[in-house]
């Protein structure tokens, strides 16, 4: 089988959530038996991966490869004739819209690597207003065309599964569950350069406002106003979007996006990690700190529900006075047990995703 993979992520933004599922896919399909993958995305004149994977002859940045002259250039001028070209099979788009506009290739199957629908009715951060309106409407229409053509869609929770069925009810048939992959690492971790305090709560992913960070933070100073014996709090990635007021709190320590042995070093050291989002397709770093036997606590009502196991700390995203509460309970929590979390964050590991993609697409060979 010929699978073509977009490969859009996985070179404009290895480090976030969907770039690294996207390069964990293209691991997985690329040493999986009877596949041969071709990856497919724009890319600088000079870049190595020109030499292994389709691109178009046009020069690209590695960056903004999701703005939308960039996209239609590439989805409707380009990927159509590719796909005959190359006679692929099936071809998988791996951020939530991204499928070729037509003419579509005759024979082709589509899939589409679907990772939550909050595009389509909550506000991302954009620098304008007409930017936000440009890119609403787009990522709309971009989504319902690609709901639409595609042959199977994969989504990484049962709850976004669900979501795709109850705004798209024609689509249900269509869905599968596919849960992320949360590699181990082999690297060896290490702390980042940036001094740490002796006890810190972590938060990871700071950017989009369905992060629910700003809200955390603020019930965060208030518990700790009355309570000293609650951790600092070390936030990675996104903090530029954090309000000057937020961040300039005693206790709060910024980081920037960090390598994956710097993140890996950074779970470790955590007393614990929380996770406040009220709107969450998967929640990653909720499985590579447990992966570490770090304890969580995460907000209940989407997909961090069926993420962790029994008996986490849960919280409402909208509930202050519990939140509260739950800070004061685990200030001085009980020492964990480390091997039931790695435990637990090993059904998300490469032998049973392995083992999915390979069901996955052998339902589309029948």
């Amino acid at each position: 089988m010929r699978v073509g993979l977009d490969y859009r992520p996985g070179i404009s933004n290895p480090h976030n959530g969907i770039g690294r599922q996207n390069l964990a896919l293209a691991k997985v399909l690329g040493e999986l038996p009877g596949v041969d993958l071709h990856l497919f995305t724009p890319a600088p004149l000079d870049h190595p991966l020109r030499a292994t994977a389709h691109c178009p002859t046009w020069d690209s940045t590695v960056d903004g490869q999701h703005r939308l002259p960039r996209r239609l250039r590439f989805e409707l001028g380009y990927m159509p004739w590719a796909l005959r070209r190359a006679g692929i099979d099936v071809h998988i788009s791996t951020f939530n819209m991204g499928l070729p506009l037509p003419p579509r290739p005759s024979g082709v199957r589509y899939v589409l690597q679907l990772h939550d629908l909050f595009q389509l009715h909550l506000k991302n951060h954009h620098a304008t207003w007409l930017r936000e309106t440009v890119y609403r409407i787009s990522d709309n229409l971009s989504i319902r065309y690609s709901v639409n053509v595609a042959d199977r869609i994969w989504t990484p929770s049962q709850y976004s599964a669900d979501e795709v069925a109850r705004v798209f009810p024609s689509a249900a048939p269509k869905v599968r569950v596919l849960s992320n992959l949360v590699s181990s690492s082999t690297l060896e971790p290490m702390l980042p350069e940036q001094p740490l305090p002796s006890r810190f709560w972590l938060l990871v992913g700071t950017r989009e406002p369905r992060k629910n960070i700003a809200w955390f933070i603020e019930h965060w100073h208030k518990a700790r106003l009355t309570d000293p014996a609650i951790p600092d709090l070390v936030l990675v990635g996104g903090g530029e979007f954090v309000a000057p007021q937020q961040r300039e709190l005693p206790g709060v320590h910024l980081m920037p996006a960090l390598g994956d042995a710097e993140l890996q070093g950074l779970y470790g050291a955590a007393e614990r990690l929380w996770h406040p989002s009220y709107a969450e397709g998967f929640g990653l770093p909720v499985i590579e700190a447990m992966a570490v036997g770090t304890p969580v606590a995460v907000a209940s009502g989407t997909s961090l529900d069926e993420i962790v196991p029994e008996g986490t700390p849960r919280f409402s995203p909208y509930d202050a006075a519990a939140v509260i509460e739950l800070m004061h309970r685990l200030a001085c929590p009980d020492e964990p047990d480390r091997q039931v979390l790695r435990d637990w964050a090993r059904r998300y590991a490469e032998q049973p995703y392995r083992a999915r993609v390979a069901e996955l697409l052998q339902e589309l060979q029948s």
